[in-house]
């Protein structure tokens, strides 16, 4: 059964993993999307950059991020896309060989129109260390359940 605006509550937090981050995939996506050096060159990045080694894209992290939020909290949930993101932050780089997962917190409810409603609900992408490494508020759109 989908899960509805009128579903959702407030206060809820869900906790989603594991995501295993590959060298090749780290790579793999900063040359296609964010080609800087530090990404996309893992001898320099070891030499030269202050990370000691290469590091994913933050919107690689982003879309990591992204994916296992739809493979939890949003699997059943009867979305119509978003509105946005607020308070997007990348606090400690992503690592290949670093094991994500996130915790999703329900923080508002907007009633916006007699057919859907906001969701706002802070995001926080976690390594294995239990170090965040991503944050965001996502402004999420819900189906409200018809009266039929």
């Amino acid at each position: 059964m989908p899960v509805y605006y009128e579903d959702v509550e407030v206060g809820t937090v869900e906790t989603n993993g594991d995501y295993d981050v590959t060298r090749e995939e780290v790579l793999s996506f900063a040359e296609r999307y964010d080609p800087q050096w530090f990404h996309t060159e893992p001898d320099r990045a070891a030499e030269e950059s202050p990370y000691g080694g290469v590091i994913a894209s933050g919107w690689h992290t982003a879309a990591m991020t992204m994916r296992l939020l739809v493979e939890g909290t949003l699997a059943d949930a009867a979305t119509v896309g978003a509105k946005g993101v607020d308070e997007l932050r990348w606090p400690v780089p992503v690592r290949p060989g670093d094991s994500l997962h996130i915790e999703n917190e329900v923080l508002e409810k907007v009633p916006e129109r007699p057919e859907r409603g906001l969701i706002r609900a802070r995001t926080r992408t976690f390594n294995q260390d239990d170090e965040r490494v991503f944050s965001m508020i996502g402004n999420v759109m819900y189906l409200r359940r018809s009266d039929e």
